[in-house]
Order: structure tokens, then sequence, then C-alpha cells
């Protein structure tokens, strides 16, 4: 028997913005944020980073840094939500389930460069900053939860797994609620670190093309705030009727960054989150791709996705427009999926060269503007990463 999560507010910052009906408007229409240029070892690379100016300091200074401020940046939208839930079921009731990888390293780094240069660290630093929950602390603290409170580091998928995590856990009685999303920046030592690994474009993302030679890094924060019932009182009148209803989840135990050649593990998770809402490939009207634009995971997810849904089912990867926003990539992909539900079918484009591969299984690539050919009730969103941990989230609207 399904076990959905109802969500009764979402909210998100991204490149593209935070306001949803401008941002749907982008995503329709195929139209990319605005990247910035890094050198990285000589080579320019582009990445889709926020201009930090534009983002309020967090008023507790222990908890400003870039992350948190991105975090603000969606929660502020989703205030008056959030307080509410927490006045009806107490603040020791709502749980904290979000994903995050970098954290803190980009303070870590610039107190590392004061050391180097001055021989001490800078006042006030301490490593608290690196933590993997302190995202997730910055959030109890601003609305005053003590509830159970959960992060998760499962690289690309880390998002998308706090919303497994959060669906175990409210159905297990340890939490009424739940904030779950992600949050991730574009931060120094991410940019080096794809790097050499050589997985990073020269040049902006251009998924599931020929001509595809890797991916291209973004800021993100996104979240949702989700219960066991639908509860009207509680909902926003926008997110009425929208909801969670499948989960699944594979490992594929092949390699620590490669993904299985042969997308089993794709094909698995999706293949559980459609058992899980108790749906068959038929019932989904739009994939949301995980659509990273490396040569693997491109080829892999074209192979799953075309095992299961054929060549028809209208699919896209909106990496190309936010960039990778790594362990917000779940949350913000599983937001734009909400959108698409709410305005009508119409669905976010594929942005690319147009030359797609011919080595790859067929899928079928949106174009700008282009609506879904039935009434869209069902969306799938995938999320597959380092370490062969893919996550599928089925999202629908009654």
């Amino acid at each position: 028997m399904s076990r959905p999560l109802f969500i009764n507010d979402f909210a998100f910052h991204c490149i593209l913005g935070g306001s949803k009906d401008s941002v749907f408007d982008k995503l329709k229409n195929g139209v990319r944020g605005e990247f910035t240029t890094y050198d990285v070892a000589g080579v320019m690379r582009p990445a889709a980073t926020i201009d930090p100016s534009s983002l309020a300091p967090v008023e507790d200074s222990k908890f400003d840094n870039r992350v948190n401020r991105l975090s603000q940046a969606a929660l502020s939208q989703m205030d008056a939500s959030i307080r509410k839930a927490v006045e009806k079921f107490g603040a020791d009731r709502i749980g904290i389930f979000i994903g995050s990888c970098d954290n803190g390293s980009e303070a870590s780094m610039n107190a590392l460069r004061s050391f180097k240069e001055t021989g001490a660290f800078p006042e006030g630093y301490v490593l608290d900053y690196q933590a993997a929950d302190f995202p997730a602390q910055y959030i109890a603290k601003r609305y005053g939860i003590t509830g159970m409170l959960s992060v998760h580091s499962t690289a690309c998928a880390s998002s998308a797994s706090a919303f497994v995590s959060a669906r175990n856990n409210i159905y297990a009685g340890n939490c009424d609620a739940a904030i779950v999303g992600g949050v991730d920046i574009a931060s120094q030592s991410v940019i080096l670190g794809f790097a050499s690994l050589e997985a990073m474009s020269d040049k902006p993302t251009n998924p599931f093309s020929a001509n595809r030679t890797g991916l291209t890094l973004g800021d993100a924060a996104a979240f949702f705030l989700v219960t066991r019932e639908n509860l009207p009182d509680l909902a926003t009148d926008s997110c009425n009727g929208l909801s969670v209803v499948g989960f699944g989840e594979s490992a594929d135990a092949d390699h620590i960054t490669a993904p299985r050649a042969d997308g089993e593990g794709a094909y698995l998770a999706m293949k559980a989150a459609l058992s899980d809402a108790e749906l068959d490939a038929s019932s989904i009207g739009y994939v949301n791709l995980h659509g990273t634009g490396t040569r693997l995971n491109d080829s892999m997810e074209s192979i799953a996705v075309n095992r299961l849904f054929g060549e028809t089912t209208p699919a896209s990867s909106t990496k190309a427009l936010t960039g990778h926003t790594l362990g917000a990539a779940g949350a913000l992909e599983a937001s734009f999926c909400c959108l698409a539900l709410q305005n009508g079918g119409v669905l976010p484009a594929h942005l690319f060269d147009g030359c797609e591969d011919p080595k790859l299984p067929k899928v079928h690539l949106v174009k700008p503007g282009e609506q879904a050919s039935a009434p869209l009730e069902y969306c799938i969103s995938n999320s597959f990463a380092f370490g062969g941990c893919n996550v599928s989230l089925v999202i629908a609207k009654e």
C-alpha cells in the first residue's frame, strides 16, 4: 500500500530565481540562468552561481555563511506555513530532513588561507561550520524546532534520499510533519574536486547531446513542508492536491564514482518508485532526468528510461538551465515537477544543441513550450549519484 507524503508548501532559490511563476516561465521556454566563469588550473569553467551580494546575511552570526544565506532565501517564502505547522504539531514533532554535500567548506578554505598567511585562524572560526548537520541546525534554530534532524550526503541524490528518510520517519511515528529538501553551493573546493575528476565541461552542460563534455555546477536551495495526511488547513492553496506517492531506491555497488553502464541501478530505482506508488509506467506523463551531461550518466540513463518508458514519454534534464546543484538537485527538480503539475501540464524544456547521440537509446526530449499530450497526473524525478546511490520519486496531483 502506498504511503504518500502530502505537500503543504514548497519553495526554492536557484540561478533562475525564486519566484515560481518567473522560474516556470524560464523552464518551459528553456531559458538558461546567467552562468559565471571560473579559472580552474588555467581552464575557464562555467558555474551557475548566485551573486553572493544578492543574498541577505543570516541574523544569527553563528550561522551566517553562503549555504545558510541560500537556505534563508528559499525558507523565507515558507515562513508562514512552517510556523503554522510548528504551532499545530509542536516544535518537538517537526522533523528536518535535508540533503547537502558541501556545507561549510567555503568557511574552512578561507580559514586555511588565513592560517597560511597569518599563522592563525580567523577569530570565531570553529569546525562546526563544516559539520554535516550545520545547515539543518540553522533551520532548527530559525524555527525553534526541537524534533529529529537528519542530513543526507549521498552526493547528487542527497535531497531525494531525504524524502525517503522523511517518509519512513513520519510513518514510523517519529514526527508529524517534516521540512524536507536540500541546499548546496558551487564552492571553490567543489569546483576543484569535480575538475580533478575531469567531469566538468568547459562550456555550459549539454545533456544527452552527442557533443556533451561534462557537467556544470550550480547553487540552489529547495524545501518542502510535508505531512502524512492531506491537511487543507495547513496547505497553501497552490499546493492542494500535490503529493509524493512513490519512493524508489537502489544501489549499484559497481564503482566509487561511475554509474553502472547498463543502467540497471537507475532502472531498478524507477521501477521501485512505480511499484511503491502502485502505478505502471504508462501513468507517468513526464520524466525529470538526472541528465548531468557526462558521457557515462546520460548513456546509462537513456538505457534505463527507454527500457521502462519507451520512446514517447516526455523527458528533460533541467540541469542545462540551473546547473547541477548537487545535494539540492533532487528537491529542486521535484519542485519543477510540482510546477509542471500545477501549470496544466506544460513541461520543462530540454535545452541542448539539438544533436541527439545516435549511440543512445531514443528518449523523447521536451521542446520549449511543449505540453503533455494527456492530462498530467504523475511525474517521476530521477537522482543518480556517486557510489551508485539511485533515488526516484513519483510526484502526483489529484
